[in-house]
């Protein structure tokens, strides 16, 4: 008798459970999606039309001189969704490969205003190409002459037999309308030194940052 009974009451209990579980999926589904108050859609991203991230770069854009024979001409870049509140951007390129104990810098692009979102080919080989504004500052090709002058461009040129060197390109979002003013530094400074103000010195007013790497050898 006791087995019937439970044998009787057990479709009620699933009815009740059944019942439970939809009115929970009810309530779910009623419930607004949480979001960070201000955030942009997407991913912050930056990306070359000229040079695919992973790709190999082209002699268009390798440095003419040391023993190189390319066009020295700087890549166009993109950059898309910046976080919310971004006041300017900064770009560098690095080859953390490079034979000298602390890589090699290539290029450095600093208070880009916020209303720009690309740079166009060639913009980096000359000041006068740049936005208004912007400034490029010294890499390590500093008073050779293969770049045509401090601040401009200087593309890959590895030593020959290396391993293909990897070729970093980073947009930096800032909450800084200019970086040499709010770092007190000045805009003389090494690559490095504007690297560790972008990465650490800045704190908080780096909103965010993003790269992409491509490689080169010969």
């Amino acid at each position: 008798m006791t087995m019937m009974s439970h044998r009787l009451r057990r479709p009620a209990a699933v009815s009740a459970l059944s019942v439970l579980v939809l009115a929970l999926a009810g309530c779910a589904g009623s419930m607004p999606t949480l979001s960070s108050p201000g955030a942009s859609a997407g991913a912050f991203t930056l990306s070359s039309p000229d040079i695919p991230a992973g790709s190999v770069i082209a002699g268009k854009f390798v440095l003419n001189g040391f023993g190189c024979k390319g066009e020295n001409v700087s890549p166009a870049l993109v950059w898309k969704n910046p976080p919310a509140g971004t006041k300017s951007y900064a770009i560098q390129v690095y080859d953390p490969d490079a034979p000298t104990g602390s890589g090699f810098w290539h290029w450095g692009v600093y208070n880009i205003p916020a209303s720009v979102t690309s740079l166009a080919q060639g913009a980096g080989n000359s000041a006068a190409t740049l936005p208004a504004g912007a400034n490029g500052g010294h890499s390590d090709f500093h008073d050779t002459g293969a770049t045509g002058g401090n601040g401009n461009w200087g593309g890959p040129c590895p030593p020959v037999g290396d391993k293909p060197h990897r070729y970093v390109f980073t947009v930096f979002a800032l909450g800084v309308d200019n970086l040499h003013a709010a770092a007190g530094i000045p805009k003389t400074g090494s690559a490095a030194l504007h690297g560790f103000v972008l990465n650490k010195g800045l704190g908080d007013k780096l909103l965010g940052k993003a790269s992409f790497t491509a490689t080169y050898g010969r």
